[in-house]
């Protein structure tokens, strides 16, 4: 009779162990629905927890953007860059202790109307499950919460140093042009090392005209900037200028020395010059909140932001 007990017992663990599995399952793959693909769903902020949304949001939504940083591993944690969209199956779930479990994900992409494909291997990815208030909820996926906290880091520090370029240009360069109402400098790096920031730089000077950044003046300032810290905070030190006219080349060479070829190819590729240009506007636009849809050099047409 003790013998029958144990075995009953033993079943209805079995059982139980078997339920809980199969609700771990359904709960991940109601959860597969929330990873970020190309955008953050603000619903998601259910299905997390709060300090993965937190991070995964001041990645998506909240960090500037230049034109030197990519974010485009971010944008796609499971689908391709094509228009696929990911088909997820939940192939196992391991619960590593009573409140963190990880879920084995086999996803396979379908492109755009295309009927699924049972022949496509399916990639593996990791869910990571944390069980908060009683609720199971998204805690990371594939690390990508480690990956995030450190590209945060890297990106603030980033912006420090390009405020304190900027600070500077607008402070020490701006000064030497007419002034509008707003300056704005463009900043494309050459080469950066600790202290040292080689880079061609413009300052220009613009009012705002309805809707738009119409340009008053302004001009390049190509070189090598120093900068350290006071109290804290990143500040350029000194900053050596390409100079004008007939030296301008023999400048350039002595001053960006072994990155001089880097430097020249940006700086005459007005092209990329311009784009840059219009990205760092607009994202200066949003950052400070400016009303303005468009650009417009005198005697040329207005480019939208």
């Amino acid at each position: 009779m003790k013998k029958t007990l144990v075995i009953a017992f033993a079943a209805l663990l079995l059982a139980a162990c078997t339920e809980n599995e199969e609700k771990l399952k359904q709960r991940a793959e109601e959860l597969c629905r929330y990873i970020p693909d190309k955008e953050l769903q603000e619903q998601s902020k259910d299905y997390m927890t709060a300090d993965f949304y937190a991070v995964l949001d001041t990645m998506f939504n909240l960090l500037p953007e230049f034109e030197g940083m990519d974010y485009e591993w971010l944008y796609y944690f499971v689908s391709g860059n094509d228009g696929s969209k990911p088909e997820f199956s939940v192939d196992a779930v391991e619960l590593t202790d009573k409140s963190h479990a990880v879920a084995t994900i086999g996803v396979r992409q379908v492109s755009g109307n295309k009927a699924f494909d049972e022949a496509i291997e399916p990639v593996e990815h990791k869910l990571y499950m944390e069980k908060v208030d009683g609720q199971w909820l998204m805690c990371d996926f594939d690390g990508h919460k480690a990956d995030c906290i450190r590209q945060i880091a890297m990106s603030r520090k980033e912006q420090a140093l390009r405020d304190a370029i900027g600070d500077y240009l607008v402070k020490e360069i701006g000064a030497q042009y007419e002034k509008g109402e707003i300056c704005i400098p463009v900043q494309m790096m050459v080469h950066e090392e600790e202290g040292l920031f080689m880079g061609d730089f413009w300052v220009q000077w613009y009012n705002v005209v309805g809707d738009t950044l119409k340009c008053v003046s302004g001009g390049n300032h190509s070189g090598v900037m120093k900068i350290g810290q006071e109290n804290g905070k990143y500040v350029v030190s000194s900053f050596e200028q390409t100079v004008d006219g007939a030296g301008n080349d023999a400048s350039a060479r002595s001053i960006f020395g072994n990155y001089y070829d880097v430097y020249s190819d940006i700086h005459s590729d007005d092209v990329m010059v311009e784009n840059i240009r219009q990205q760092q506007l607009g994202n200066y636009v949003k950052r400070h909140q400016i009303n303005a849809k468009y650009y417009q050099d005198y005697g040329w047409n207005a480019v939208a932001l």
